[in-house]
């Protein structure tokens, strides 16, 4: 222990706040809450640790302390400076978005819709769901089920919907309210559960359909009847208080922690979700730091349940809701179910080969190979464009290896010469860094461009002139097309020959190449399509609208006939578009 240490171990008080820790370079490397500093701080410092705390503290040179009124406060503000730092040795959840809810309109037109947060009071809510695929499913079967609006703007004549019966055709019928609110009424029935009469309701259809001879809609009824027997299945554990409550439960091995939770809301199961993570000093502390990371992504529920009594009480301190541990009845059976859920994800996680290597490791190998500071933040550029046309320039972030998506960021490329590669390259640094450098944003420890030498000419130029100092790198290829090392401005050339290394440097590179190139898509499609749309006589504003959702990919839109087009749109007005497609 150094004599700055015992210096600074000597001023800690015995209250309530947040600590960071610091590495020689005087980067944030840690950073931590406690009830009380003097005993948390001291004990990293005082007592003998292993594995990666052991590797921390080896890295500290000092540390400084932030106190505060209470435990909550101490957890706001921990996980705000985790997030302004993003320190290598805090163990963080990869998805930082937040869960998804599915949002019925309360008023007007019945819409259903995928939102990410409950605060639009013109509707209601349902969730949230752990992914949103359970969400969008859940749509797209209530949308077949029931008659309501699907468009995002109304048209002026109906739509396919209509001729199918999913949509009572506002556009061109007056609905009463009574019919919209009775609607509503099962919708929300069918949200809660509450599903047997619609079932019943298909099954019927389905029967006389067949006896019909109409087996193709005998059969579409069948699949609505599956999907909802499906969901009812996945549900079928049901709690009779109808509460809103999760269940947590954890598990830990070979040197990974897994955490479990289960969802319910109005007693009704919408999903599961695990997270197996890498362990970090006191296993229980570190439980508490990644439930309370869950619920900066979804509100809290009535009641948390957990597999541990002293986690639930500390809980209790920091969360505004009820949290217990049980162990015995209907509630204790999902505790067993969630602890079920957090082995097999680590069987998974072990089975599968899904193991990472260690990736701090293979970013420190990086600096020693650039002979730099280890580049604990990485970010990666890439243009694109189609013969000049359509021009964007794409950046992707990764901290501690890992891809931090919330720093991703596009560009349109502005210059005329839109064709030069290099001017594009010049002018996405400018601007980005241009930005960070006037809002006092933490700037990355590496760049990394694709394209060799003159690309990398071209990013420290920009750098050069906007005064900002980052070591740049450029990912040069072999005679082969394959990438094989890294350059820098001096055309020093750096071979990697670490196969860990090298593939965790591809994926960095074919991340922001898919990023680049799904923006260019995006932008391209769009033009194409306001190209095809404007000469074409009564094709306004609102049908070309409905024409984009129908057909979101210009391709689709080629495909579609005459008959297609004049489902949505006027006979007169699909044959122009038909034609203006073909080049007639």
């Amino acid at each position: 222990m150094t004599e700055k240490i015992k210096v600074l171990i000597s001023n800690l008080k015995h209250s309530p706040g947040v600590y960071l820790m610091y590495d020689k370079d005087n980067t944030v490397i840690y950073v931590g809450k406690a009830k009380d500093l003097q005993k948390r701080v001291s004990q990293y410092f005082l007592r003998p640790q292993a594995g990666k705390v052991f590797k921390m503290v080896q890295n500290v040179d000092h540390f400084e302390t932030i106190i505060v009124q209470n435990e909550k406060e101490a957890l706001v503000l921990e996980m705000n400076l985790i997030h302004q730092y993003y320190p290598r040795f805090n163990i963080l959840l990869k998805d930082g978005s937040h869960y998804p809810y599915i949002a019925l309109k309360k008023k007007g037109d019945v819409t259903l819709s995928i939102k990410r947060n409950n605060k639009d009071k013109n509707y209601d809510y349902y969730g949230p769901f752990p992914n949103s695929g359970a969400a969008y499913k859940m749509v797209d079967l209530i949308n077949k089920i029931y008659p309501i609006r699907k468009c995002r703007n109304i048209p002026t004549s109906v739509c396919l919907y209509y001729h199918l019966g999913q949509c009572l055709a506002p556009c061109v019928n007056k609905i009463d309210e009574s019919v919209y609110d009775s609607l509503r009424s099962e919708i929300k029935e069918f949200l809660n559960g509450n599903n047997h009469q619609k079932v019943m309701e298909l099954k019927n259809k389905m029967n006389e359909a067949s006896a019909k001879l109409e087996f193709e809609l005998a059969q579409e009824y069948k699949s609505l009847i599956d999907s909802i027997e499906h969901i009812n299945t996945s549900q079928s554990v049901e709690t009779k208080d109808k509460t809103d409550r999760d269940i947590f439960a954890y598990s830990t091995r070979n040197g990974y922690l897994s955490l479990a939770f289960l969802i319910y809301r109005k007693g009704m199961l919408l999903g599961k979700e695990a997270h197996v993570v890498e362990e970090f000093g006191d296993t229980e502390e570190q439980v508490i730091d990644l439930i309370t990371q869950l619920y900066e992504r979804c509100p809290l529920p009535t009641e948390i349940v957990i597999n541990s009594e002293s986690i639930a009480k500390e809980l209790e301190g920091y969360l505004d809701v009820n949290v217990t541990s049980v162990s015995k009845g209907k509630v204790y059976d999902l505790i067993l179910s969630a602890k079920s859920n957090a082995d097999n994800a680590l069987d998974e996680y072990f089975l599968s080969s899904k193991l990472d290597t260690d990736k701090i490791a293979l970013i420190e190998e990086l600096g020693k190979l650039l002979q730099i500071k280890t580049p604990y933040h990485i970010e990666l550029f890439d243009n694109s464009h189609l013969q000049g046309s359509s021009p964007v320039g794409a950046m992707v972030a990764y901290i501690n290896g890992e891809a931090a998506k919330n720093l991703y960021r596009k560009f349109k490329i502005e210059h005329e010469e839109s064709r030069d590669d290099f001017a594009s390259m010049k002018e996405v640094i400018t601007r980005h860094y241009s930005r960070l450098k006037s809002e006092n944003k933490k700037m990355p420890d590496l760049i990394l461009v694709d394209g060799g030498l003159p690309q990398v000419k071209s990013a420290t130029q920009a750098l050069k002139d906007i005064e900002v100092s980052i070591p740049v790198f450029g990912l040069y290829k072999d005679d082969k097309h394959s990438t094989s090392g890294l350059i820098d401005i001096d055309a020093k050339e750096y071979p990697i020959n670490d196969k860990k290394l090298f593939f965790l440097l591809t994926r960095m590179q074919d991340e922001v190449h898919r990023f680049a190139i799904t923006f260019h898509k995006q932008k391209r499609n769009k033009a194409m399509t306001v190209s095809i749309f404007e000469d074409v006589k009564g094709l306004g504003i609102k049908r070309r609208e409905l024409l984009e959702h129908f057909y979101p990919d210009i391709n689709l839109l080629k495909e579609a006939s005459i008959d297609d087009l004049s489902q949505i749109l006027p006979k007169d007005v699909a044959v122009a578009l038909y034609n203006k497609l073909r080049g007639n």
